[in-house]
């Protein structure tokens, strides 16, 4: 019997766009089950200020990775990507997609492809791979990474563009497999996935508008509050989890560094260029499908037969 990949269906985009609506809508067309990637919402008793899934929602279709960790707690790429994958592998088991919905994007990479590359990708060798395999079909790169690096070749499935073109790319640049290499450093590989990125599309005015009323919104339920009740808690400015967006505003508001007026101005015009940083970083990607937030449903079929045409065929 063929090897079944475990499925991953990746929900992407900036903050506001939609990511957590989207990802419980598609539970209602796949056998799923979701992972949450965003780097604050893994803490306790930070709900309104990182936006976590209201209990409804949750009600709807429960998060991994949600209020796991204490907001003193260190938290980085390696052990999302590690919760991640294993995760993943138990959903498998049961024969569950994986949807992962979130917007920090080094986690996601980490959980898609490791943290770790030997030497620096060429973006010319890769563009003329990439440029072969339109041309010649990925059948004929993964023949010629069967030649020059059986082992990867092995793990690779035929339609892994990704894989195959970097598998390649090291190895014409370095002259070594990257099977060898990997074994020989630990780098971490990419995990054998069948794997569809949606970003979720959103005209930049109305994002940044729907992100002024983010804001407004958690003024409105309580994100004041639940700043005052952390500080009372012992979690001090200092920790890296109360310097992000919004708490560290609060904090300042707070103190009497900024006025309300002020720390709120701020508040909304720094969570907008994070927004910019997210879509420079998620559109740097080729492989993520853009798509608008309302028209996902359209686009069952198309997820559902590119997951198949990858190995995965269990959801």
């Amino acid at each position: 019997m063929p090897h079944k990949k475990p499925g991953v269906l990746i929900i992407c985009g900036p903050t506001a766009s939609g990511k957590t609506d989207a990802a419980i809508r598609l539970c209602e067309h796949f056998r799923a089950r979701i992972l949450s990637a965003d780097s604050m919402q893994v803490y306790r008793y930070m709900d309104i200020g990182t936006a976590k899934p209201c209990a409804e929602e949750l009600q709807k279709a429960p998060h991994a990775g949600i209020s796991i960790l204490n907001p003193d707690m260190p938290f980085d790429a390696a052990a999302f990507a590690a919760m991640g994958r294993a995760f993943i592998e138990a959903n498998a088991e049961k024969e569950f997609l994986t949807i992962v919905a979130g917007g920090t994007g080094l986690y996601i990479k980490a959980l898609l492809q490791g943290l770790f590359r030997a030497h620096p990708a060429d973006p010319q060798r890769l563009a003329l791979l990439e440029e072969e395999a339109r041309k010649k079909g990925l059948s004929h790169l993964h023949a010629r990474l069967r030649e020059k690096d059986p082992e990867a070749a092995a793990r690779i499935h035929p339609n892994d563009g990704f894989r195959i073109i970097r598998a390649l790319e090291f190895f014409e640049a370095t002259g070594s497999s990257i099977s060898s290499r990997q074994q020989q450093h630990g780098f971490s590989d990419a995990p054998d996935y069948a794997v569809v990125k949606i970003g979720l599309l959103t005209d930049r005015a109305v994002l940044y508008e729907r992100i002024n009323q983010r804001v407004d919104r958690m003024l409105k339920d309580g994100l004041e509050k639940e700043v005052k009740n952390l500080l009372a808690m012992g979690y001090g400015p200092e920790l890296k989890s109360m310097q992000a967006i919004g708490y560290r505003h609060m904090v300042d508001i707070l103190s009497g560094r900024l006025s309300r007026e002020e720390g709120i101005r701020l508040l909304k015009r720094d969570t907008r260029r994070y927004a910019k940083r997210q879509l420079t970083w998620f559109h740097a990607d080729p492989e993520i499908l853009w798509m608008p937030p309302g028209k996902l449903e359209e686009h069952v079929p198309t997820i559902r037969k590119a997951l198949r045409n990858q190995g995965c065929d269990s959801f």
